[in-house]
């Protein structure tokens, strides 16, 4: 596949086009939640860097049914998860200062039955040359998704304002992560989800770390058009830190927020378009 860069259209949509129908706070055990996915009607988030290599499955109303540690896994920053029919894949590719050589993710079984271990897929981005210590980076990301046979990853380019996208197989094994194009989304990326279904891609963003903003871009796939239409709503919530997306439906979407203070709970939140 050839590395293609996207030149996309990009519409800001008002605030009261957006309405949050149910809010619930989560338990402070996932104060620091950062990613969302549905197994068996539950939700599924895990910590953010530091945490426990552990995912927390979630009743509809946000209380944890059940915890599953990750045996073999360390949590060093995961920063999101995606899933397909067979296998649930938490990203451990937080690189804030630029200096990690260790990005990985985690391919586990759906089936906690199943007797085949964790496995790990490594990568890294050939392109990054440097791992001095840098704020500023470009190889930081918090974006992962299925789709088709691979997984791809937003990257987070705070400089920038722009999303550069990286393909990765699903087979176990060490690999240089493929760039295959960017999208101009004039903020800072903080999650990713996909249905294929729809072809509904779904982001989480922010531009100053104040406000955080939902992104969607309709037909998505790995054939690139010329042109991709970027819808980008304000989430109506207040300053807090999203980093977790679920697509419902085209206009229907679950985030997870994080605790921004000892007083407060994460929250998990079902936000509505008004299209």
């Amino acid at each position: 596949m050839k590395k293609l860069l996207i030149l996309s259209l990009f519409f800001l949509q008002e605030i009261s086009s957006q309405k949050v129908e149910k809010d619930y706070p989560l338990s402070k055990k996932i104060e620091e939640t950062s990613g969302l996915e549905i197994i068996d009607d539950l939700f599924v988030t895990h910590n953010d860097s530091g945490g426990q290599a552990s995912l927390y499955y979630l009743s509809k109303e946000g209380k944890i049914i059940k915890t599953r540690e990750i045996k073999s896994a360390v949590n060093k920053d995961w920063e999101d998860l995606t899933r397909d029919e067979e296998y649930i894949y938490i990203s451990d590719m937080g690189n804030n200062f630029n200096n990690r050589k260790d990005l990985k993710i985690y391919k586990v079984p759906i089936d906690e039955s199943s007797e085949e271990k964790t496995k790990i897929i490594s990568f890294n981005y050939p392109e990054q040359d440097s791992f001095k210590i840098n704020r500023n980076t470009i190889y930081d990301a918090e974006g992962l998704i299925s789709i088709d046979d691979k997984l791809l990853i937003f990257t987070k380019n705070r400089a920038n304002k722009i999303t550069e996208l990286y393909l990765i197989p699903k087979v176990p094994g060490n690999y240089d992560a493929k760039k295959i194009g960017t999208l101009k989304v004039n903020s800072i990326i903080t999650g990713a989800d996909y249905n294929k279904d729809l072809k509904l891609l779904a982001l989480t963003s922010t531009i100053d770390f104040n406000e955080y903003y939902l992104i969607t871009i309709n037909d998505f796939s790995l054939e690139w058009k010329k042109n991709h239409k970027i819808n980008m709503f304000k989430i109506p919530i207040g300053k807090t830190q999203v980093e977790a997306i679920k697509i419902i439906t085209n206009k229907s979407f679950w985030i997870t927020s994080e605790d921004e203070s000892s007083s407060k709970h994460a929250r998990l939140m079902k936000i509505n378009l008004q299209l």
